[in-house]
């Protein structure tokens, strides 16, 4: 008998749906509302205290052009991205869907289109999976605050929140993640969010939910940083390209493709995915420095993506100029800093096999210790940018030991 715990059904199923997430790692999110026309960051409505009224005349100034979707699904499969997430309804309450519980949504204002249906087409057209926003927090609706202390709006927007939402696993057909966001006033059983989670995989029965209803369903959502869920929980950072989620037009604290293309591997290293956001402006249009950030993040993964899509949890991690990925016994080293034609990884406990340079595949000579894996014989300058990747085929799982170098008492050695 295996003393290994039995899995449920649950756990069987969320495997099953989960599968090609952890394969794809790279997500493209987008935020875009009412909000771009003013071009002065996603919250404005609250931040700078405007008025209900006058917000809603935002709307009848939002007309992108037609199906402005399909350039960031095109620029989306570029990066190297395997799925789209895009607000369908942000804090400002404006829809960007056909809904029959309000007439504040673009197909009822002066766009008269459902740019969430346009979203879904460019996706598919893309090969790309599709996600869809949508925050339960809402600005506009008269029950979106008041509903903490008064149970009959609490009921009413309850109601309203549980219809959109049904609406949206409904009318597009099949989804692949329903990102929640922002539960204020109201926990998880005054939103009922397990009645109404229920309501969402009796629709769409491969979905998969993320933990922002106040329940942990299937993945926790780190938000502007990086921090790894323990093994066996799924989880995703989410990201700015800059320091705003909406499109701001004096944000110009953009990350570099580098930066971009650490924390992407930072995220696989640890069995995680990366969202990366970009805010269009009112026309649907890509800022052009996420144009050439995407595009030059693309280009390495063109080469590079053998280390990225579906590596697995990687227990080496310790380097003052290289960064790490995992796939099987094979140990891929991502030189973001460049060290010259001799360097060393310290503490690792497996047997290396073989290694060589992924751009180019040529051996690496390498002579191996209990303390270190020093490897020679290497280009002086970087033979990729932004990161070089060397591929070490190891006996076994690769695991590292600092302890053992710190104290001078490596275990397990070769």
């Amino acid at each position: 008998m295996s003393d290994q715990p039995q899995l449920t059904a649950e756990e069987h199923d969320r495997i099953r749906r989960m599968r090609w997430w952890h394969e794809a790692k790279f997500g493209l999110f987008i935020h875009w509302g009412l909000y771009s026309v003013i071009g002065r960051h996603e919250w404005a409505m609250e931040v700078e205290g405007i008025p209900v009224a006058e917000y809603e005349q935002l709307a009848t100034r939002f007309t992108p052009k037609p199906h402005a979707a399909r350039d960031w699904a095109r620029l989306a499969r570029r990066a190297g991205m395997k799925y789209m997430v895009m607000t369908t309804k942000h804090h400002e309450g404006f829809c960007l869907f056909d809904t029959q519980y309000t007439d504040y949504c673009a197909p009822k204002r002066a766009c008269g289109r459902d740019l969430v249906a346009e979203y879904v087409e460019a996706a598919r057209a893309e090969g790309l999976r599709v996600g869809f926003y949508y925050s339960l927090m809402d600005w506009h609706h008269p029950d979106g605050a008041r509903c903490a202390q008064d149970e009959a709006a609490r009921k009413r927007f309850v109601e309203y929140i549980h219809g959109q939402v049904r609406e949206l696993c409904t009318n597009y057909g099949t989804l692949d993640i329903l990102w929640y966001d922002v539960a204020w006033p109201l926990d998880a059983d005054g939103w009922e969010s397990a009645k109404m989670n229920r309501m969402v995989r009796e629709l769409q029965p491969d979905i998969i939910l993320n933990n922002r209803s106040r329940l942990p369903e299937d993945f926790s959502t780190p938000e502007q940083h990086i921090h790894a869920e323990a093994a066996g929980r799924a989880w995703e950072a989410c990201m700015t390209m800059n320091e705003s989620w909406g499109y701001h037009q004096s944000d110009d604290a953009w990350k570099t493709p580098k930066q971009i293309i650490r924390n992407l591997v930072t995220c696989a290293r640890d069995g995680g995915n990366y969202l990366l956001n970009i805010g269009p402006k009112p026309d649907g249009s890509i800022p052009e420095p996420s144009i050439q950030i995407l595009n030059a993040v693309g280009a390495w993964i063109d080469r590079n993506g053998e280390t990225i899509y579906g590596a697995e949890r990687c227990g080496v991690t310790s380097s003052l100029f290289a960064n790490f990925t995992r796939k099987g016994n094979t140990l891929y080293v991502h030189a973001h800093f460049w060290p010259g034609e001799s360097w060393s990884i310290a503490g690792l406990k497996t047997e290396v096999k073989s290694a060589r340079l992924l751009r180019t595949g040529q051996s690496v000579a390498f002579e191996q210790t209990p303390f270190h894996v020093r490897l020679t014989g290497l280009p002086a300058d970087a033979p990729d940018d932004p990161a070089t990747v060397l591929a070490l085929e190891c006996a076994s799982v690769p695991e590292q030991d600092m302890l053992a170098v710190r104290t001078g008492m490596p275990r397990g050695t070769v």
